[in-house]
Order: C-alpha cells, then sequence, then structure tokens
C-alpha cells in the first residue's frame, strides 16, 4: 500500500509548530495512520528524541517509519497511558491527535466507512475482531438506533430514520453499505442526500468503534502524561469531538465545569494557546477537500 494514498495529511505545518517539539523531548502521536503527521515530528527530534505512535487498524502498520527514534503501538489510543508504561514512559513534553478518518478508510470501499459504493457494512476501525455496523443496524432498539443518530450524527426526526431501517430489517438483515442507504431513502433529503448519508454513517461509526468514549480517556490521561508546558494537539472533525476538546482544554475535565479554588479563583491544569480553533487556509482545501471541517485546538499544561 503506497503511503502518499493511505492519508494526506491535515494542517501539518500547523500542528508541527503546535506541538513546539523539543529536540530530545519525547512525543505521541495518538492516530498514526498514514504517517504524515509521524515523519514530520522525527524530523524535529534530535538523536535523544523519541516518538511513539499508536494506531489501532492493522493496515497503519505498514505505514510506521523504520527509525530507532520511532516506535509504533498497535492500540487503541484510549490505552495510551498503560501503553507507554508498559515502555517505561511515565511523562511525554507533547501528545498530537488527528481524530479524522483517513483518507484510505474512505477510499478502501470494502471495510464500508462510505455510503458511496456497495460493500459489507463493516465500520470497524481494528478489523481483529468484534461487531460491526451492520450488527447494530440490526439488532438495536429503534430508541437506541435514534439516540446515536442525533447525538452522533446531530440529525433530526431520528425516529423517523429508525423506523425505515427497522420496517427494512424486517424483511430482510442490512448487510451492505447499499443497503442501508436504500433503506433510509424514504427519509433521505432529496437536496441534502449526500450530507444526510454523511452525518448517518458517522454516527454509526462512532457508536460502533467508541470514539467519544474513547477520546474522553484519552484527554484525561494526557494530563497525567504531560510534562509541565507539554502542549496538547488535538484537530477534530466535527461539531461533537470539538465541543469536546474546547470544554476539555478549557477546563480539564471532559464536563467542561471549571473548578475553583477556596478564594473562588479558577484553577485548570491547562492553559489554552488557541482561543479560537485553527482552520486549514483555502488552499488547502483547494487541494485537499477532506481538510475542510478540521478544526485544531492546542493546550499546555501548567506546572502542578
Amino acid at each position: 500500500m503506497a503511503i502518499e494514498t493511505y492519508h494526506v495529511p491535515v494542517m501539518l505545518d500547523e500542528c508541527i509548530s503546535a506541538l513546539d517539539i523539543k529536540p530530545n523531548g519525547i512525543y505521541v502521536d495518538l492516530t498514526m495512520g498514514g504517517g504524515g503527521h509521524t515523519r514530520e515530528i522525527l524530523k524535529h527530534l534530535g538523536e535523544e528524541g523519541h516518538l511513539y505512535s499508536l494506531d489501532q487498524d492493522p493496515d497503519a502498520e505498514a505505514n510506521a517509519p523504520k527509525d530507532k527514534r520511532h516506535t509504533f503501538v498497535a492500540s487503541n489510543f484510549r490505552f495510551v497511558r498503560g501503553a507507554l508504561r508498559l515502555r517505561g514512559v511515565e511523562r511525554v513534553d507533547g501528545i498530537l491527535a488527528d481524530l479524522g478518518v483517513s483518507s484510505h478508510h474512505f477510499d478502501a470501499k470494502h471495510r464500508g466507512f462510505s455510503f458511496r459504493g456497495d460493500a459489507l457494512l463493516d465500520m470497524r476501525m481494528n478489523t481483529r475482531g468484534g461487531r460491526t455496523a451492520a450488527d447494530i443496524v440490526n439488532t438495536y432498539s429503534n430508541e437506541a438506533l435514534s439516540k446515536i443518530f442525533a447525538e452522533y450524527g446531530e440529525l433530526d426526526t431520528t425516529w423517523k430514520i429508525a423506523n425505515c431501517i427497522e420496517r427494512a430489517r424486517a424483511e430482510k438483515p442490512i448487510t451492505t453499505t447499499a443497503e442501508l442507504v436504500e433503506a433510509v431513502k424514504p427519509c433521505t433529503p432529496p437536496k441534502d442526500e449526500a450530507k444526510f448519508l454523511t452525518k448517518l454513517f458517522q454516527a454509526l461509526r462512532i457508536e460502533l468503534n467508541g470514539e467519544i468514549e474513547a477520546l474522553k480517556m484519552a484527554l484525561e490521561q494526557s494530563l497525567k502524561l504531560l510534562n509541565p508546558e507539554g502542549r496538547l494537539v488535538v484537530m477534530s472533525y466535527h461539531s461533537l469531538e470539538d465541543r469536546l476538546v474546547k470544554n476539555f482544554m478549557r477546563s480539564g475535565n471532559c464536563d467542561g465545569v471549571i473548578e475553583k479554588d477556596f478564594f473562588g479563583r479558577a484553577t485548570t491544569p491547562l492553559r489554552v494557546i488557541t482561543r479560537k480553533a485553527i482552520v486549514p487556509s483555502n488552499q488547502e482545501i483547494e487541494t485537499n477537500p477532506r481538510s475542510r471541517s478540521a478544526k485544531l485546538r492546542v493546550a499546555e499544561r501548567i506546572a502542578e
């Protein structure tokens, strides 16, 4: 698999600048994917520096750079602290997370991430086992489907969508992406078909892979991993993730609740670097349309 076709790294220069890399520091790329950000970080590290890159997708491992300063970890980033401790690492100087789905996943039709074309309704980030998106579509109750489409897809009248799926699966199980598209056709707005289906597939993918819970766990662990002045750099692609990241960086917890000390002064373990999210330039969006929804936020660990 050619690395160049796996994924085009989004806001590469902005991410590297935000990490404020120390040549001899220790860094973590939580989502290696095609390795674009990983390889660029390595360019800024000295002989004593080290980078750990995580990815749960078996396809990604082939993109890992062969460099003594780099360690690939086959793991979901929700287990980042444990994975690093197993390798003798307690603290790091920077953490990068690109939460976008790699172009590879959308372009590899057999993975079932895209509504364009036809493939088994899979959507697993980790193909080593576990349930698929088809299992969710065919076994979740009407109420459960409505809930994930509302929460993770931010769709309207989700009970109608769930009803369409329920009627279709009563006839026969929905096992392919094309069958799902056909099942929800009665409630698909003709003028916004692509947008509607994108949100629908997004909701199923997030639910299947536990993406929100994984993000919460990784963010919480970042506080225990980062050295003082260490940078947390997160790039998200939909409002659900972006709100979570923004609230966490502002408050230091996933609930977004800012704690106060005895004197009523706000206390937070992070200093927000980006008061407003960084977004791709018009030129980048033109050359890489999949970057258009990206939002980059940066925070720095305050000394404990």
